[in-house]
């Protein structure tokens, strides 16, 4: 799995990138097709934004989150992103 993390009017430190690494090493648990994730750290006055989009095979999937606190809005993120491949994995597995 191909993390590229880029930040708008933030800086990317090495903290960040490995939290964000790390948090990614969960969606991998549940699912282990995915082949590249983009995410783009933002920031706009005092909301501090996360977002993502997964390209997964038969799908992409992309979710936002935001808060007033980087971190939080990174758990936030992999939250939504883990139950969106949750229900995908569901649709593979489940077809008629």
């Amino acid at each position: 799995m191909q993390i590229e993390i880029t930040g708008h009017h933030v800086d990317v430190t090495d903290a960040l990138r490995d939290y964000c690494q790390t948090k990614f090493d969960r969606l991998k648990r549940h699912f282990d097709k995915v082949i590249n994730v983009h995410v783009i750290l933002t920031v706009e006055k005092k909301v501090q934004k996360a977002e993502a989009t997964l390209h997964i095979s038969g799908n992409d999937v992309h979710a936002e989150a935001e808060s007033e606190d980087m971190y939080a809005s990174i758990d936030t993120l992999i939250d939504k992103l883990d139950r969106q491949i949750m229900k995908h994995k569901e649709k593979m597995t489940e077809h008629r």
